[in-house]
């Protein structure tokens, strides 16, 4: 029996999404990992993965969204993750937008949010990493850690909003992620536009010369604009990029019960497959695929579109722990590429 899928998740289910998600995770955060492993089955079979110089023990990660505030990292390690990555992280703490802002379509294996990166702010999530690293209980997986702007900060200022993130976190994170493409933070995405975001990665890549630091990307780019990034984070020596954030584009879902944010989940998979190849027939970059990863069959499709590793979100929601332990048994199209 499944018990994620068979008593959990029916559970959860009956609760609104946000609601079902902070439940989940103070109940992972508690669980010691002995019980974790003990009570969602074996553990995930090793496939050790190399990118961007950084070691993986699979290369099934999980995407950021899910531990916003780095609550539960001894968790993921324990239900077979190869990695996590935490945030988004502001400067500056925030509340998110108003409630409700989480939306499930299990018609659709989808999810709409519009949280709104709401999170303590760097300085708070720092200390709670400083306090996980002395109590002995840091995770053995790659931990990495998504960057965001914060709402007040205007947009002419956002270089210096995403250095004071970096500056408190900098020890802690084995990566980091550059996020211009939530849909939820007004004028975030246009810091995809090359000027800016290449203000912003120059004076990271400066700050962090001996960390990977990666690029998140939406869907919705022309494949013009995805490849213009792609080539800025070539020539700024950016060592790779995440395809994609969630998407704008709610035609897959029922008129009467659209809700406004970012669109996650089944809908997303075509086109996040369709960025993903797009820049690994056209960049030398390793490619972190994220966006519609519900089953072998998706998974194996971003491995075949040319994906270094995969990062799991709405999928973990439907499908529980049991997804790791599918894409690495069953999803995997080829051994992965070392970078």
């Amino acid at each position: 029996m499944n018990l994620y899928t068979s008593i959990l998740r029916p559970l959860f289910f009956r609760l609104d999404a946000e609601t079902a998600h902070n439940l989940a995770m103070r109940f992972l955060a508690v669980s010691p990992r002995p019980m974790l492993r003990l009570l969602f089955g074996r553990r995930v079979p090793a496939a050790p993965a190399t990118a961007f110089g950084i070691r993986f023990p699979n290369p099934v990660g999980l995407a950021a969204g899910m531990d916003k505030c780095a609550e539960a990292l001894p968790a993921w390690e324990a239900l077979g993750f190869g990695f996590a990555e935490i945030g988004t992280v502001t400067a500056h703490a925030q509340p998110g937008n108003p409630k409700p802002r989480a939306f499930r379509y299990p018609a659709r294996q989808a999810l709409v949010n519009r949280m709104g990166f709401n999170n303590p702010g760097a300085q708070e999530v720092a200390r709670r990493l400083s306090l996980l690293r002395a109590s002995g209980r840091w995770p053995g997986i790659p931990i990495g850690i998504n960057l965001g702007k914060s709402k007040i900060t205007p947009a002419e200022e956002a270089t210096n909003d995403y250095l004071t993130s970096l500056h408190a976190l900098r020890e802690f994170g084995d990566y980091f992620v550059i996020n211009v493409s939530s849909p939820n933070t007004p004028g975030l995405r246009d810091l995809q536009e090359i000027s800016r975001l290449s203000a912003i990665a120059s004076l990271l890549r400066a700050e962090v010369p001996d960390k990977p630091l990666l690029i998140k990307i939406a869907p919705d780019l022309p494949e013009e604009a995805a490849l213009e990034i792609a080539a800025l984070a070539e020539k700024l020596g950016i060592e790779g990029l995440i395809a994609t954030n969630t998407t704008l584009d709610h035609s897959s879902l029922p008129p009467d019960a659209d809700q406004q944010g970012g669109l996650s989940g089944a809908p997303l998979r075509e086109p996040s497959t369709r960025i993903l190849r797009t820049l690994t027939q056209h960049s030398p970059l390793p490619v972190i695929a994220s966006g519609g990863l519900m089953d072998a069959e998706s998974a194996r499709e971003k491995f075949e579109a040319g994906a270094t590793l995969v990062q799991i979100y709405t999928g973990f929601v439907y499908r529980g722990p049991q997804l790791i332990r599918e894409i690495v048994t069953d999803g995997m199209f080829a051994p992965t590429t070392s970078w």
